[in-house]
């Protein structure tokens, strides 16, 4: 077995595979960074935008509990979305008390410009493995998401 794969010795230190999930958990954060950056918002504020990249319009409920943020942080983060033009708030026709936030298209050049180096980067990497190497690599990443998120709310619990 591969010396990043095995268990660590709690006396001896991070492992191989501690340093690395570290080290890719940085560069994350980085790349976030800079995008954040590149847009003019803050990091909180990226966060949601993501988020509503992978879900599309959800209630400011549902974004909060997505990103971890309050209801009250959540006011706070799409009134500055929505005023950068990022996002739009409508009615929720299922519950008058409730608003939907909608990510708005007008940045979605500005937004494909941004990622496609980063997307053709990753999709030459990708042809470097094979589709069984590639099924292992994903179900790695996804068990990993789980895992963080479930760090998370242990953290803030």
């Amino acid at each position: 077995m591969s010396k990043i794969l095995t268990s660590p010795d709690k006396q001896a230190g991070p492992t191989e595979a501690d340093l690395l999930h570290r080290s890719l958990a940085t560069a994350v954060v980085a790349f976030q960074d800079a995008v954040a950056r590149k847009y003019a918002i803050g990091i909180s504020e990226l966060r949601c935008l993501s988020a509503l990249a992978l879900l599309g319009p959800v209630t400011a409920g549902q974004l909060a509990r997505e990103t971890g943020f309050t209801t009250g942080a959540i006011t706070g983060i799409v009134d500055r979305l929505e005023k950068a033009g990022h996002v739009r708030r409508e009615r929720n026709p299922q519950d008058r008390r409730s608003v939907i936030i909608r990510p708005m298209n007008l940045r979605t050049r500005q937004t494909q410009q941004l990622f496609q180096p980063l997307t053709d980067a990753m999709a030459r990497m990708r042809r470097e493995y094979t589709q069984q190497e590639l099924d292992t690599i994903y179900s790695y990443l996804r068990r990993t998401t789980e895992i963080l998120k479930e760090e998370a709310q242990r953290l803030d619990g």
